[in-house]
């Protein structure tokens, strides 16, 4: 069994306070730094915290304009979000009690953002933070049987409701009513869809890896432990079994070959994937921007009120 020592510190990411940038103005700062600078260094450095800079709820937006231009509808995205405005949402609305394990934004997807900025409106008043793993050591974690078990590619199903039912439905998640748009954004994303009496049917074959396009590093970018029964707990998992088969799951995942991954195989990811993380304890007013390939996401639990914003864009 080949594994890496869990947990271990081989990297962080780059904090920038205002004492170390030599000014409380981020969005100066930034100016300053220009847009190829900026993402030179998220390449880099593949995380990186503004810390003590106080942003307030007022001051976001020209910071994210900075941070994520041209910032992307949350579409064909498969957790529950609300909008705030202007393509800035709510991080994932998931209970307070509940870990969410690692993740790259819309990693199922046929397209996902390059970054990812979060916002610490709130933070808790204990725990909250938001874990950020490395993704080659997330793959270099895995043992080498599930990499190459994983190595032909998986196999995504979204059963979207028209309504009324267990999970989302398609006008939410693709953020329309428009049956015709949802059917060009699928074809677009060379995705099979089946429209039934109760709704959509979504089927997408996905790598389990990808390679970054500017440093060409492979990492591990798939949500297949978070889409498989086994990655809902055991009581979850046992409740929707009996209800639904598998395959009318709000969303179920398999090898591309429609074989199924083996309960073992996801907890193994899902576990080496949280031991690997770093947690970026909030502070109120902080900002983290991500580089959504390199690096994946999730979030701890907490007591209290938390209010993290999120926004994507391409880069």
């Amino acid at each position: 069994m080949e594994t890496v020592e869990a947990g271990r510190d081989t990297w962080r990411p780059y904090e920038i306070t205002s004492d170390t940038a030599g000014t409380p103005d981020l969005v100066g700062w930034l100016d300053e730094l220009g847009p190829d600078k900026l993402t030179d260094l998220l390449t880099e450095r593949m995380a990186l915290v503004f810390r003590d800079f106080r942003v307030s709820p007022e001051a976001i937006e020209p910071v994210l304009d900075r941070l994520v231009p041209s910032r992307l509808p949350y579409v064909h995205g498969n957790s529950p979000r609300t909008k705030v405005r202007g393509n800035l949402y709510t991080s994932t609305e998931y209970p307070q009690q509940y870990t969410i394990s690692m993740h790259n934004e819309l990693s199922y997807a046929h397209r996902w953002p390059a970054r990812l900025a979060f916002y610490c409106e709130k933070a808790a008043e204990q725990g909250g933070a938001t874990p950020v793993l490395d993704g080659e050591l997330w793959l270099s974690s895995l043992d080498a049987e599930v990499r190459e078990a994983f190595s032909g590619g998986i196999r995504y199903v979204q059963n979207l409701h028209d309504g009324y039912g267990f999970g989302k439905s398609w006008q939410d998640t693709f953020e329309t009513g428009d049956r015709a748009a949802v059917e060009e954004f699928l074809k677009d994303s060379q995705a099979e869809w089946e429209w039934g009496p109760d709704g959509l049917r979504v089927i997408q074959l996905r790598a389990a890896t990808v390679r970054h396009p500017v440093t060409g590093t492979e990492v591990w970018f798939n949500q297949a432990d978070q889409w498989h029964p086994a990655g809902l707990g055991d009581q979850t998992s046992a409740d929707l079994y009996e209800i639904l088969s598998p395959e009318e799951f709000p969303q179920y995942v398999t090898f591309a070959d429609g074989t199924a991954i083996p309960d073992a195989y996801v907890e193994q990811i899902l576990n080496r994937g949280l031991e690997c993380a770093v947690d970026v304890d909030w502070r109120t007013g902080d900002v983290l921007l991500i580089d959504n390939v390199l690096v994946a996401h999730g979030r701890r639990p907490f007591e209290g009120t938390r209010r993290v914003l999120v926004a994507m864009s391409h880069g």
